[in-house]
């Protein structure tokens, strides 16, 4: 088995979660509430940013130019291409894109997240390990994409439909690089920094689990003291 496709089996009973919990449930009925929308939009857009950055981080990482290509070209999605998923979710809750981010959030959960990524960038000099932190962010997507399409449940006519119908194709070409790099710069490396590159990769599927849940609870850092806020 490819090292790609061990990393995706592992996944699944986190991804068997995602699709369960309230976010997607939500999103497959139709009746997600707006304010969650807004919640994650708002902290999508903020992930979003840095996803781009720890992109920029990887290319110098990268021996072919034609990977270094890619990755700038993902870049660009994220600044472009991306944002369409952003604005089905802005007319569901019937407000300009650009305003709802207008206000920032910075969860614990997605700081965390974000954290993860950039630890392993700049810490393993192998770009598995970036890879690896980054890549359940498509495979997650992707699969939950595909899996809401065929469910009986889903509300067809319910405008959050096209969210799922957009990530159920953009992201297969970013999932087919990425599984490519990974079997690749894998290679090489013992089973020891293999396990550690599956622990990163499987860290990252729960931290999009988190994502999802923060979004419905609406997370806010709690300092405890007589400020909870």
């Amino acid at each position: 088995m490819l090292f790609s496709s061990e990393l995706k089996q592992a996944s699944q009973p986190i991804i068997e979660d995602i699709y369960q919990d309230p976010f997607i449930q939500g999103m497959l009925k139709g009746d997600l509430p707006k304010d969650v929308i807004k919640y994650y939009l708002r902290a999508d857009a903020s992930y979003l940013k840095e996803f781009a950055n720890i992109y920029a981080l990887l290319i110098p990482k990268m021996q072919e130019l034609e990977d270094v290509q890619f990755l700038v070209e993902q870049i660009q999605f994220i600044v472009d291409g991306e944002v369409e998923a952003h604005e089905i979710l802005a007319d569901f809750v019937n407000e300009p894109y650009n305003e709802i981010i207008k206000e920032k959030v910075w969860p614990p959960s997605g700081d965390h997240y974000i954290k993860h990524m950039y630890f392993n960038a700049y810490a393993k000099e192998n770009a598995a390990y970036t890879i690896a932190a980054m890549a359940p962010c498509p495979y997650v997507y992707q699969v939950i994409a595909k899996q809401a399409l065929q469910d009986e449940l889903l509300n067809n006519d319910a405008l959050l439909k096209e969210w799922f119908v957009f990530y159920s194709t953009e992201m297969d070409e970013l999932v087919r690089v990425f599984d490519n790099l990974m079997d690749k710069l894998t290679q090489n490396c013992t089973n020891q920094e293999k396990n550690e590159i599956k622990d990163c990769f499987l860290q990252s599927t729960v931290h999009e689990r988190n994502f999802f849940n923060m979004s419905v609870n609406e997370e806010v850092w709690s300092y405890g003291g007589d400020n909870n806020e």
